[in-house]
């Protein structure tokens, strides 16, 4: 998402049980378009919806309120707490560690260790970007990661930096999608772990020429997205901003992630960024 400057994360959840904990991570929010905020940071990159690197994120469970200090509309929140949002694989504590004694007792999955891995698979069988295949870059800092990905045939170019965070506390705690770091192509609206409700209003800001935004809402538990916009929203200039409704139905999993992409002059998806939201 961005690079962020250091934080110090309040605890924020009050129910048990979605606890995401980090013991350090490198700076740089994770998708604040859309993903976790970010921390007030230098101009570049601008934040989108992901989270700072910060000793020991938290996952807000749904159903409770966000902390102090929620990102305003830039995508930014003010020095204080946050919380990290599980976007995928595991929507709970209970499912990564379930995963964690499957692993222990017979190898099972063990690309979950791999935060490249997962990015990958995240982007390919969550996003079905199936074009997004190639890492670009590969920043571990403590239990927070950061991966670029980007399409195989691309030049040069990073269609969008991951960030992954260690969920769970264990030395075999799998690597968990809080979000997206962003620097030419943002979504701050809706803010990171707000309230989602249908229809759904998403903008942010795009740097680029004759794009065509596409924004889908989609939630782990079902393999088609809850809601496509319209194909596709026009943009293009330096840092401009761009809107898009998007009505979506049958959310059931806590949390939701909207995705926002833009392509069609080299591949389908030549840049997205992402951001979580809560279903209820």
């Amino acid at each position: 998402m961005n690079i962020q400057l250091p934080f110090r994360l309040l605890a924020a959840a009050t129910l048990a049980g979605l606890m995401l904990t980090s013991c350090s991570g490198s700076g740089g929010s994770t998708r604040t378009s859309g993903s976790s905020p970010a921390a007030s940071a230098p101009a570049t990159p601008e934040p989108t919806g992901t989270a700072p690197p910060t000793p020991t994120p938290q996952v807000t469970p749904s159903g409770t309120q966000a902390p102090s200090g929620t990102p305003s509309a830039s995508g930014t929140p003010p020095l204080g707490s946050w919380s990290l949002q599980p976007v995928w694989p595991f929507t709970t504590l209970a499912q990564a560690q379930a995963w964690e004694r499957a692993y222990r007792s017979g190898g099972h999955q063990p690309w979950h260790l791999d935060p490249a891995g997962t990015a990958l698979s995240f982007t390919r069988d969550y996003l079905d970007f199936t074009g997004i295949d190639r890492i670009t870059s590969r920043a571990v800092s403590g239990r927070h990661a950061r991966i670029g990905v980007a399409p195989t045939g691309s030049e040069g170019g990073t269609a969008a930096v991951i960030h992954l965070v260690r969920f769970g506390g264990g030395p075999n705690a799998p690597w968990e999608v809080v979000g997206t770091d962003d620097t030419t192509f943002s979504l701050t609206t809706p803010a990171y772990g707000s309230l989602a409700r249908s229809p759904l209003e998403t903008g942010g800001r795009i740097t680029g020429v004759d794009e065509s935004i596409r924004v889908q809402v989609r939630q782990p538990s079902s393999t088609a997205p809850l809601g496509t916009s319209p194909c596709c929203t026009s943009a293009g200039g330096d840092k401009q901003p761009w809107r898009v409704t998007v009505p979506f139905q049958g959310a059931r999993d806590p949390v939701l992630t909207v995705v926002a992409s833009t392509g069609g002059h080299v591949s389908d998806v030549e840049r997205f960024t992402i951001t979580a939201v809560r279903a209820h």
